[in-house]
Parts: structure tokens; C-alpha cells; sequence
């Protein structure tokens, strides 16, 4: 596979490849962020006239929705789509198509490595385009910008898997010596035929970002380590999700949860007096919402060994429950008892899913 040095910075590179793609008919539509200056707001855009590119901020730090999420129900058209997804959003996504909830078929997927995103409460009250020169020069350095959702700053997976071309932002995307954006497939050198750029036979070189990635474990051991500080067990379960109003936004935002039909949603768990009786029977008092805590020990059985740490369900909580970190260290623990990793290989079986007569003999 070859490479493309663009003479441009990174995201104008990335999003005058959309064009080229658009006005040249290789695609029908592209899904990229995009910034609306006016009302200084961002989102994920669905773009099918190359003329609206003008908005486009293709890797802007900002994640409003998981696109892995919101491209599950779009990939099953037939339409050809290019789509930028940073990286846990496209290991979402690979996670989706595994459970048949969407299709890489006639998708042209571009990814980055990623510096990581800042929380949505920084995207609504600060300007994001101040604060961008510094983050820039951070991950320029291989650090790690310390405004950014904290399941960034702990991502040791910020390099693309499976991506059809992977642009180079942290290290190697150095100001006025443009970018490089590897062609990882086929498809993705079809794609780009014909798209200007100097070609190169130069491959991508994992370990220039050892740096990024020493920085980011060390910060992972200190997120596990503070989640845990107070010790494991039953009080610290009702510490850290006892404050939960049962809004079930962190669910909503889950690229995982993909049930049509949630079980915490359905009548299962509506109020219900008999229930309330029984228990107030025997204890006298009774927590309202109910069962709050059962719901996230509900989400980790059902989907925790798929967590992509892509930390939308944090950063949309009200009480700022740290519903990501606990996710994301139970997760991996999980994960790795299958030597598992979401989103690494669409081929690769869902744990949960794989029938073994004989499995964990050795605890019982």
C-alpha cells in the first residue's frame, strides 16, 4: 500500500479529499464534524453537496455523538459513503457490524491518530478554535493535552485498527511540512486515485508514538487506581453509583447498546406498587428512582467486555458519575480473560457469543 503527502494541514487535507470524492462521483455522501461559526456550535454532518465541505472540521477535538453509533443505521443503504471516525468510534462501529447492525460494505472509512476530544461542557462554553493552537502543539510533542475527556488521556488505542486510510496528526503532521495519509487498502487506493497529493511508498511507523503511548498508560494506572481508592466491594459500588437519577443517558449515548428494545426501558421496570409494598414491608424506606444501580451492573454484564472508551456516557451524566472509567477498567479486565480487544478485527467473535464446553476450569 502507498501513501499521499499532502501539502496542506491535515483537516484541510482530509477535507479536500471529501470533495474530490464528491464532485468526482466516488461517493455519494460523506459524513464528517462540522462547525457552524456563527452560532459557534459543532456537529456530526450527513454531506451529499461538496459545497457545504466549507464547514467541515473533519479532526476537530469534539465528540457530540459517537459516530460509530450514528452510522449503524445509514451503512446498510447502498449509498457509497466516505466517513472520518476517530478511532474508538470506528472500533464502535466494527463492534456494530459484528452484531449485524451495520455494514462496512460500501463504506470508505478515514481515520487519525487521535489526540483525544474535550468534554462537551468545555465545547459549550469555551471557544474551541482558542484552545486548539495549544492542543495542536501538545500532541505535536507526543503529550497529552489535560483538558480532554479523561478516557482519552488514558487511550492507549489512539491508533486506528481497520481503517481504509489513516491520516498522521500527532508527531509526525508537523506545521508547514504538511501531512501524510496512508492508503491501509484496496479500496482506499481506488478511492484516491486521481486525488493530488505527492505519492510515497512510505508506511506508518507505530513506534514514533511510544512516547504518546508511555504518557497514556501511566495516566491509565492513576484513573484505576483513583476509582478504586476507597477499596472494591458493596460500599464503594453505592458510592460511586448511588447519586444516579436514572435518566439512562449513558446508555442513550453507548454506541454498544444497540437493543431496539432495552429491558431497563420497558414496562419491566415502571413503577409498580406490589413491588414498592414488598419492599417497604421489609425495610421501611425505599430509594426513588428504583434499581439504578442494578441498571449499570445490567449494562456491564451485557456489554462491558465491548466497551470502545469512547466516554460519551461520562460526559453526558448529570451527577458526573464516572460511569467511562468504570466501564472501561471493567471492561478490559473482562475482555481480557478472552484475549479480546472491541473493535480490533471484524472477524474476530464477540466473547458472549462463542459456545465452549469447557471454559475457566480453573475456577471451578
Amino acid at each position: 500500500m502507498s501513501s499521499i503527502i499532502i501539502d496542506t494541514s491535515a483537516s484541510r487535507g482530509v477535507t479536500e479529499l471529501l470533495r474530490f470524492l464528491l464532485e468526482s462521483g466516488k461517493i455519494d455522501a460523506a459524513i464528517t464534524m462540522r462547525n457552524d461559526p456563527e452560532n459557534n456550535t459543532y456537529d456530526l454532518g450527513l454531506i451529499t453537496d461538496a459545497s457545504n465541505l466549507d464547514e467541515a472540521v473533519p479532526l476537530i477535538p469534539v465528540m457530540t455523538v459517537n459516530a460509530g453509533q450514528a452510522l449503524s443505521s445509514i451503512s446498510i443503504s447502498r449509498k457509497k459513503i466516505a466517513v472520518v471516525l476517530k478511532p474508538c468510534e470506528l472500533r464502535a462501529f466494527v463492534e456494530l457490524v459484528k452484531r449485524e447492525k451495520g455494514s462496512l460494505e460500501n463504506l470508505l472509512t478515514i481515520s487519525y491518530t487521535c489526540g483525544g476530544v474535550f468534554p462537551l461542557d468545555t465545547v459549550i462554553t469555551e471557544q474551541i478554535e482558542e484552545l486548539l493552537p495549544k492542543y495542536k502543539k501538545i500532541i505535536l510533542n507526543g503529550e497529552i493535552p489535560v483538558n480532554t475527556r479523561d478516557t482519552c488521556r488514558t487511550c492507549e488505542h489512539f491508533i486506528p485498527m481497520n481503517a481504509d486510510i489513516t491520516v498522521s496528526v500527532i508527531g509526525e503532521c508537523k506545521p508547514g511540512a504538511g501531512c501524510v495519509m496512508y492508503l491501509n487498502t484496496e479500496k482506499a487506493e481506488d478511492f484516491a486515485e486521481d486525488f493530488a497529493g505527492e505519492r510515497s511508498d512510505r508506511k506508518f511507523d507505530p513506534s514514533a508514538l511510544k512516547k504518546t503511548l508511555d504518557a497514556r498508560l501511566a495516566e491509565k494506572e492513576k484513573l484505576f487506581a483513583s476509582i478504586t481508592k476507597d477499596g472494591p466491594g458493596l460500599d464503594r459500588l453505592l458510592d460511586t453509583f448511588g447519586k444516579c437519577v436514572g435518566c439512562h443517558g449513558c446508555s442513550s449515548v453507548c454506541p454498544i447498546c444497540y437493543c431496539l428494545l432495552c429491558d431497563f426501558e420497558s414496562a419491566n421496570f415502571d413503577y409498580n406498587l406490589p413491588y414498592f409494598e414488598e419492599h417497604l414491608s421489609r425495610k421501611g424506606a425505599l430509594r426513588l428512582p428504583p434499581d439504578t444501580i442494578f441498571f449499570h451492573l445490567g449494562r456491564l454484564t451485557h456489554m462491558s467486555f465491548s466497551c470502545v472508551g469512547c466516554g460519551m456516557c461520562s460526559d453526558v451524566c448529570p451527577v458526573d458519575i464516572p460511569v467511562a472509567a468504570v466501564f472501561k477498567k471493567t471492561g478490559e479486565k473482562t475482555a481480557a480473560l478472552f484475549d479480546y480487544l472491541p473493535g480490533r478485527d471484524v472477524e474476530e467473535s464477540i466473547p458472549v457469543m462463542v459456545y465452549k464446553e469447557e471454559e475457566f476450569p480453573d475456577i471451578g
